[in-house]
């Protein structure tokens, strides 16, 4: 998976299209994200009465979103844009480090 935790992304699909947020963890076997932000959708689960919550009750909880729904916000174009890797050869000492990193695909610009 391209994305990692902590970069800034848009909604492409569903009911919270266009929105921006953050990614907050990543699920690799399900390929879906928890995403925090303003004004996204949430679900509604039921909880038995247990130790550490003796009422139960109703909670709301963040609606993980799968990865094909959300594509990486462009840092230098402030649009959507794919993820591409290449390789950057550093010099260090007269020796010659390479190093795989993220790119934008829309700007060129290395993401951190």
């Amino acid at each position: 998976m391209k994305l990692k935790k902590g970069d800034k992304v848009v909604i492409i699909s569903g009911p919270d299209k266009g929105k921006q947020a953050t990614i907050r963890a990543i699920s690799n076997k399900s390929e879906r994200v928890l995403l925090e932000g303003e004004g996204l959708k949430k679900v509604k689960k039921h909880i038995k009465p247990n130790q550490a919550n003796p009422d139960g009750g109703i909670i709301e909880l963040d609606k993980p979103i799968h990865v094909s729904n959300i594509m990486l916000m462009d840092p230098k174009a402030k649009k959507p844009t794919k993820i591409g890797y290449k390789t950057v050869v550093k010099k260090v000492k007269k020796q010659e480090e390479t190093k795989k990193v993220r790119y934008a695909k829309k700007s060129g610009e290395v993401l951190e």
